[in-house]
Order: structure tokens, then sequence, then C-alpha cells
């Protein structure tokens, strides 16, 4: 199989059209369909419906397709970290879910820069889910995870642990319910594949609470965006104490506590099972793990 015409097959997908894609690919049309058909030829299947609409994908395009998008990435991953070996870079590529990532990260990764200034650091920020995809895809090299992983492609070391809080704005509210009171009030959730609601919901399995017995009003895909929420009185919610140590301090957030139900979150380092860490990243995991990671 022709990576390069497997690379056309998936722009052309993307763009759902033949001359958008020559043209981002510097191909004329022609040739560009003549790599289409080549790779359908080397399959043995039909790949693309075309009409005057664009291009649909066939039931074997749309298996091809999702196997494009793993091959493609793990090709420039290849040739990035072969370039960063031969010119002797030193990039440090995080993926960190959103929790920890939009807030108590950033400090860290400016404390270790500031003893390895020799050291590239990009940080992707995404839900636990998608990290583990990342880490397995090579996008990123280290992870930060809330919760552990089962993947056995994956290893992980924990880094420390948190509450996750229930917390609002609004002045009436009881400082203690009961469990049977949360499936009345009005939540707000982290999106399913985040480490938060796998945290919210095996604890409440435990009390024998499914998420369908909750009154979730909405769920959104970036805990500032929950935090801001509720910060309007537009929701209640669970959130890591980490993320709010500020707001809690202030009184612009109060916890309710729920009556035998404490729900913690673990947060973990993570890595490919099969990945030879190099140096500088093994420092990175060893500084993450101590005191003097200066979470924010």
């Amino acid at each position: 199989m022709n990576i390069q015409y497997l690379k056309s097959f998936f722009v052309t997908v993307k763009l759902n059209s033949i001359s958008k894609a020559s043209k981002v690919l510097h191909l004329t049309q022609p040739g560009l369909s003549m790599q289409i058909q080549s790779l359908e030829k080397d399959l043995g299947v039909s790949l693309l419906n075309r009409s005057n609409k664009g291009v649909e994908l066939t039931e074997a395009g749309k298996i091809v397709f999702d196997y494009a998008n793993t091959i493609i990435s793990l090709q420039d991953n290849v040739e990035r970290d072969l370039k960063n070996l031969k010119t002797n870079k030193k990039n440090l590529i995080i993926g960190a879910c959103k929790a920890v990532g939009e807030y108590a990260l950033p400090c860290s990764i400016y404390v270790f820069k500031q003893d390895n200034k020799d050291v590239n650091i990009q940080l992707e920020i995404s839900n636990t889910d998608e990290v583990i995809n990342n880490i397995i895809n090579r996008n990123v090299n280290i992870g930060i995870l809330q919760s552990s992983s089962t993947n056995p492609n994956i290893k992980t070391q924990k880094i420390t642990s948190d509450r996750l809080l229930l917390v609002t704005s609004l002045p009436l509210m009881k400082d203690k319910i009961t469990v049977q009171e949360l499936k009345k009030l009005p939540l707000i959730f982290r999106e399913k594949g985040s480490g938060v609601r796998k945290d919210i919901e095996d604890s409440l399995a435990g009390k024998d609470i499914s998420i369908e017995d909750l009154n979730i009003i909405y769920e959104l895909n970036s805990m500032e965006a929950i935090k801001a929420s509720v910060i309007s009185g537009k929701g209640i919610s669970f959130i890591p104490e980490l993320t709010i140590k500020k707001e809690l301090r202030e009184g612009t957030l109060k916890n309710i506590e729920i009556e035998n139900l404490d729900i913690a979150s673990d947060y973990y380092a993570a890595f490919k099972s099969d990945y030879n860490l190099n140096p500088y990243e093994m420092q990175f995991i060893k500084f993450i793990k101590s005191s003097k990671r200066g979470f924010c």
C-alpha cells in the first residue's frame, strides 16, 4: 500500500472534494483520481462514491479512512522524531487531561523549564481518552491522566491525589445534602471520556446510583467552561479542588458536602509500555511526581 496514495485519499475525504484536495496536494485532478484508483486496486475494494455533491465513503472506505488517520499521524511522528534526533533537539511533548492541563500543569512546566532551558516543551490538552490515544499513536510521549489506564500498551506512575468537590455559587444552597437530594440538583457534567466523569460515575455506582438517575442539565468538554457556568449560577458541578482553591478561599464558590460520599481523583504520568524514555523525559516524570512540581 502506497502511503502517499493513502494520504491523497485521506485529504480528499477531509475536504469532500477532488478539486480542493488536488490544490492542497499540488496535484492535477486526473493525477489525484489515478492515485485513489491505484489505492483501491491495491486494496481490492472501492473506497469512494463520487458525485456532484462531493465524495462519500463506502463501507470499506470508512474502515480505511479510520486507519489512514493513525498511519499518517505515525508517519509524521517518525519523521519528527528522526529530525529531532539529527538536530539534537530536546522536545518534550506532553498530553494532559483538561482537569490538570488547564490549571495546575502550566505552573509545573514553568518551574521545570527554569532548570531545563534547553528543553522545548509542547502541551496538548484534551480529555483522558484522547490523551491515551495520543500516547498510543505517538502524538505525545508523556501523558498526564486523571485515573489510571487499564490499556496494556500504557504504563502509569501515580503523581498525586485530589478531591472532587460538589460546588455552587447559589446563596440558598444547603451546606450538606444526602445522596438522594443530589439527584434533584441541576448538575453540569463533563463529557464522556473525561477522567472527572469516570471518577464520579465510579463513586456513585458504589451507592447504587447511575448517571441516568441525576438531573444533568447539560454537558461541557471544558472544566474552565463548567467553572464559569457554576460561578454565574447556571448550575452545580463536581470540580477538582486544585482548580478552585482561589474561588473557595474568596467565597465565590462554596462546597456542598454529600453525606457518606467522598470522591477522590488520582493523577498519573503515563507513557507507552514499549517506549524508552529519554533522560529529560525521565527527569520530567521524576519532577512531576515530586513536591517541587509547583502545581498552580
